[in-house]
């Protein structure tokens, strides 16, 4: 059985970010992806495109979820906190009402291949102080049945695998985020609440009808769908209700109306928009 026709197939186009990184970006600050707004897969070999990674630079108005498959990355932010992930780990942030951080790869570190999800918050909780957490290999959740492999990072999830819930629990409004192997001839089935958005970015083989690396699929209004590959496949999966609030996005910022980004661009040039300390997750 092929899988579940998409909505929409999106193709990551080959950009660069921080200190010249080299990514492969996915954005949409249109409502089309919404809860999600942006998804970039980092992946370099050759020193030079990586190891300038993020200095410092601010957020405010949504959380960033890092996932990496290979390599190793260490934060540092305004809340005093540093962490450090290696390959099947991740790092979860939710800016809130503002925050200054950098994301460096090791130095010792033998290329670098991961993610990083922009997920939006919703108006009420735009605000909120900032959080942090570090979520290492030891607390994931991962299930295998025929042919699949599911690690569930955030959320919760219903699949023919089982039913799996991350070790961040809340992530934006109740979404989730897990990484899937699929053996060539395997087949995935995730259950959906009606109002849930489903998207599959393959960074590696294929699910066919052009859902091919590094291209995304959608689906939504379904509580059904079926991810299948013939030759084997992997994916990061993401599943959100949608917000259906106004988006306004100006580089590290994302909040709901044109005045709130102009308090954020003054905040920061003010030297006001980073926080005192605040509790780790």
């Amino acid at each position: 059985m092929p899988s579940t026709r998409p909505e929409a197939i999106r193709t990551a186009q080959p950009t660069q970010d921080g200190a010249g990184v080299k990514i492969r970006r996915i954005n949409d600050f249109t409502g089309r992806l919404d809860p999600f707004l942006m998804l970039d897969e980092l992946k370099a070999s050759a020193r030079e495109d990586y190891i300038g990674g993020f200095p410092p630079h601010p957020h405010r108005g949504f959380e960033t979820l890092t996932y990496l498959i290979h390599g190793g990355v260490t934060h540092e932010d305004s809340m005093g906190n540093r962490g450090e992930v290696h390959a099947g780990e991740a790092q979860w942030m939710s800016a809130g009402r503002g925050v200054i951080h950098s994301e460096m790869p090791l130095l010792d570190s033998d290329g670098l291949h991961g993610f990083q999800v922009w997920i939006n918050l919703p108006a009420a909780r735009k605000m909120d102080p900032p959080r942090y957490r570090d979520i290492h290999a030891a607390e994931m959740v991962t299930a295998e049945a025929d042919g699949v492999t599911l690690k569930a990072i955030a959320g919760a999830w219903h699949t023919s695998t089982g039913r799996l819930e991350g070790p961040l629990a809340r992530l934006g409004d109740d979404a989730a985020m897990a990484d899937v192997t699929l053996n060539p001839g395997a087949r995935l089935t995730v259950e959906l609440d009606p109002d849930e958005r489903l998207i599959a970015y393959i960074y590696s083989g294929s699910l066919g009808d052009g859902l091919d690396t590094a291209r995304m699929g959608v689906w939504s209004e379904q509580t059904r769908i079926e991810l299948a590959s013939s030759e084997g496949a992997r994916l990061l999966l993401l599943r959100g209700r949608p917000l259906r609030e106004p988006i306004r996005h100006h580089g590290p910022f994302v909040m709901n109306t044109d005045a709130e980004i102009r308090q954020a661009i003054a905040d920061f040039e003010a030297g006001r928009l980073a926080t005192p300390p605040a509790s780790v997750a």
